[in-house]
């Protein structure tokens, strides 16, 4: 069996690029908005707030709680969804430590430059 192409990356590189396909997608980032922007929980059926069907936000939902970003809860019968916060910093440490590799000085000029190619992590 051949590995998945992703298991040729160092796994930190692994784990970063994981999290970015689960923010990967608008409905799954404004689920997050919300919870963040509210302050509560959701509950119950909350497909009215998306453009999208029931099924298609409860996939969201299921990839966010995958993710660990978002908790499941059982209330009076009621799935209720909460933002997991410690795993939310964590994700906002990932997002910022990555951007932080990749800022350039502001007077960067991407030039070719004859040679080989090298990259380390």
């Amino acid at each position: 069996m051949i590995a998945a192409k992703t298991k040729l990356f160092h796994e930190d590189l692994q784990r970063k690029a994981r999290l970015f396909k689960v923010l990967s997608h608008p409905a799954r980032l404004q689920i997050l908005l919300y919870l963040a922007r509210s302050r509560n929980c959701l509950s119950g059926d909350i497909s009215e707030m998306f453009p999208i069907k029931r099924t298609t936000v409860n996939q969201h939902i299921k990839e966010l709680r995958e993710a660990g970003l978002i908790e499941e809860q059982l209330s009076e019968s009621k799935n209720v969804y909460c933002l997991n916060i410690p795993e939310i910093a964590k994700a906002s440490e990932t997002i910022e430590e990555f951007l932080g590799e990749i800022t350039l000085p502001k007077d960067f000029s991407c030039k070719y430059k004859p040679g080989p190619l090298t990259f380390n992590y």
